[in-house]
């Protein structure tokens, strides 16, 4: 039993480091709070049924390992490449071959449609999907829709709430513990995205957006004319995209200025006493202080914000001169004019379509300026932590400090 103990806590601590040393910010799902889930509800529906302590060992370490594979490949690899990372670790702890191929079973067996045939692999494949059955699936199935996003993975988020319909059609729990607990839940988190995709292809030709181009009385080209689904979510996911690669830029930006500013606190408030008594420091004093108080100023000018005129005429509207879409055309506008702007707008496809290329576009060029910023800010900070560091040794190297001279001639008092 401790053997087993001390194995649970090793691997524990092990996933652990994985996660730390390779995160992923775009790992929003499968992430460790994900794991630590997991193996939560394998020792919880464990708990209903007599499970022998080597079982329920096998089944933590399945638990911690199932899902390390998506920090090194793409998810429809990640079960093999979970195999491999828990076969690498495991075998430095033990050479038990039955213990190492049980494991590598069960995390094999969550990979859906799942087929479980005992009642260990049962346990996990409920566990992997306890969140189907809870109040918050909503929330955990657009972390999993943002994260193939950020993963670069569109085209599996295209039909998003079908195929996700599809999916819980498709599950099932496998214990009677999760039956009884789960069922019910999952059966209204289905009911609500059939509304939702009822909802959403319930939308008629007269509500649906036309291509443009597009003459109304074209009735035989309507249909081939409308806009697809998939359009709509390229425009969409697009938008998206950008709007999540300058939130990490502003993320990194934010850091920069951070360390920079405890960098410049502790020069002020340390270095800068020590420089009236040990003067050699001053000059790679100020380089540091330079380089550090640059990068804040470069990183401060990636996320300052730029704001235009704020209002629009009528002519803009008519001559499709203006984006709606960007807040800095129509902040200062009244809200009878902006209502008139938009209808106009939304009656023109043409427009309407400008509009959100348009809107894309400028969000891009922000986009490329702050990533442009940040870079260089980037660079300031290592070139002037590099040129400081050897500043200072250099200084401390060349400098001699001065002993004190005795005049060996003078003659004391008592000769």
């Amino acid at each position: 039993m401790s053997t087993y103990n001390a194995l649970l806590i090793d691997t524990e601590s092990y996933v652990k480091g994985l996660f730390k040393q390779h995160d992923h910010a775009n790992l929003v799902f499968h992430n460790l709070e994900h794991t630590e889930s997991v193996v939560e509800h394998i020792h919880e529906i464990a708990s209903q049924y007599e499970i022998p302590d080597k079982d329920l060992l096998e089944l933590s370490i399945a638990g911690w390992f199932h899902d390390t594979g998506h920090l090194f490949t793409d998810p429809a690899d990640h079960e093999e490449k979970s195999v491999a990372l828990m076969d690498e670790f495991i075998r430095t702890k033990t050479d038990d071959e039955e213990l190492i191929n049980t494991i590598a079973a069960l995390i094999r067996i969550t990979k859906f449609p799942p087929t479980p045939q005992s009642l260990p692999e049962m346990i996990i494949c409920d566990a992997d999907t306890y969140h189907f059955g809870l109040e918050d699936f909503k929330q955990t199935n657009k972390a999993m829709k943002k994260e193939l996003i950020l993963r670069n993975m569109n085209t599996m988020v295209m039909d998003w709430e079908k195929n996700s319909l599809e999916l819980l059609g498709k599950h099932q729990y496998f214990t009677s513990y999760c039956i009884n607990k789960l069922q019910k839940g999952k059966e209204k988190n289905i009911r609500r995205l059939n509304k939702k995709v009822n909802k959403l292809e319930g939308m008629n030709v007269s509500e649906t957006l036309l291509l443009p181009g597009l003459e109304k009385d074209e009735s035989n080209k309507r249909k081939n004319s409308l806009v697809s689904r998939g359009i709509q979510t390229m425009l969409r996911l697009t938008s998206e995209n950008h709007v999540e690669l300058s939130n990490m830029a502003d993320g990194k930006a934010s850091i920069l200025i951070s360390v920079n500013a405890i960098i410049i606190s502790v020069i002020l408030s340390v270095l800068i006493r020590r420089i009236e008594v040990e003067t050699h420091l001053t000059i790679p004093t100020f380089i540091f202080l330079a380089s550090s108080l640059t990068t804040i100023i470069i990183a401060i000018m990636a996320t300052r914000p730029k704001v235009s005129q704020g209002n629009f005429s009528r002519e803009d509207i008519l001559n499709k001169n203006t984006n709606l879409l960007f807040f800095g055309n129509f902040y200062k506008t009244k809200v009878n004019e902006y209502q008139w702007a938009m209808n106009t707008m939304m009656r023109d496809p043409d427009y309407l379509y400008s509009s959100l290329i348009m809107d894309i576009h400028q969000l891009g060029v922000v986009l490329a300026r702050k990533y442009k910023l940040i870079r260089l800010a980037y660079t300031v900070f290592m070139i002037g932590l590099l040129v400081s560091v050897i500043a200072f040794m250099v200084a401390i190297m060349v400098h001699q400090p001065q002993q004190p001279v005795i005049n060996s001639s003078s003659v004391s008092p008592y000769s």
